[in-house]
């Protein structure tokens, strides 16, 4: 059987996430520690503050620490290893640097980099992100294209599924497209609770500094990487630069992902990280998928492999 090990992206965070690894594991507890001196800042405090975990420039570092946690607790339980690994807008961030593109402290740095630099991209507009169900891909691209001809920040950012699409812009134009969605059919359009706009163009400032951090923080990987945006897998430092910069202003193809890995023989998925985000959606894409995301999940996925 062959594994594909997947992360989280932004918006899987919860407050007390991961405390229960920290808590019971001295390999989850050893990597708090660690990135409490990364960050200048306790994790574990951070875990338990609403309020600073909901901050992109926290938030991108803890989900990214609570995935490593997981992961090394499952890899002292068992012998299981990835035959590649991809995850969901940051969790590509973490696939990478967790099998080995970094060191687990510049990971924590580059993930609060990275918030920080997509914080202040759009510090100029009140940005949002809104998710739509029930529409086709090419519609909906062919609509956003069609506002922003009118002057509207619209963009689709994330295509999860095919009928599962979020877009990405300023949030009062957001907010005057969701009767027009609705009109052509959309069974739901919802806003997120997102201050950034990620993967679209009012990202582009935040390109040129994160890429500058990659190229000083970057190693070869020692598993083959999905990327979000390019659907390639890649594993070398200067591939990566590129992924990951890239993907910061184009759109997460997240279903054509979970198609490579079938294709590349992958038959059990394993996420890393808190809640089960990605195993809802790979339910729906016929991907069977196994969640560590707490004790009861690290037992659970054990009884199973």
């Amino acid at each position: 059987m062959k594994y594909a090990f997947l992360y989280p992206g932004q918006g899987s965070q919860s407050l007390n996430m991961g405390l229960d690894f920290i808590d019971n594991f001295k390999v989850a507890k050893e990597l708090e520690e660690r990135a409490s001196e990364a960050l200048g800042l306790k994790l574990k405090d951070l875990l338990k503050d609403e309020s600073r975990l909901n901050q992109t420039q926290f938030t991108q570092p803890a989900i990214f620490a609570v995935s490593a946690m997981a992961q090394a607790v499952f890899e002292s339980e068992s012998e299981i290893r990835p035959s590649l690994a991809f995850g969901h807008s940051l969790g590509e961030v973490s696939a990478y640097s967790i099998n080995g593109g970094t060191s687990f402290e510049e990971g924590v740095r580059l993930t609060h980099k990275r918030g920080e630099f997509m914080a202040k991209a759009c510090e100029k507009y009140e940005c949002a992100m809104l998710v739509v169900l029930g529409l086709k891909e090419s519609l909906l691209k062919t609509m956003c294209e069609e506002v922003r001809q009118k002057g509207a920040k619209v963009y689709a950012a994330n295509f999860n599924l095919e009928g599962q699409t979020v877009l990405a812009g300023i949030k009062k134009d957001l907010e005057s497209f969701m009767p027009v969605l609705k009109e052509a059919g959309a069974k739901r359009a919802l806003l997120l609770n997102m201050s950034v706009a990620s993967h679209c163009e009012l990202l582009e400032s935040a390109c040129t500094p994160f890429k500058a951090l990659l190229e000083s923080s970057l190693q070869d990987s020692k598993v083959e990487v999905i990327s979000n945006a390019n659907i390639n897998l890649y594993k070398t430092k200067n591939e990566a630069i590129t992924n990951l910069t890239s993907q910061l202003v184009m759109p997460v193809r997240y279903h054509e992902c979970v198609s490579l890995a079938k294709e590349k023989g992958i038959t059990c998925f394993i996420e890393f990280g808190n809640g089960t985000v990605l195993a809802g959606l790979n339910a729906k894409l016929d991907a069977r998928t196994l969640s560590v995301n707490n004790i009861e999940g690290l037992k659970a996925t054990l009884s199973k492999l």
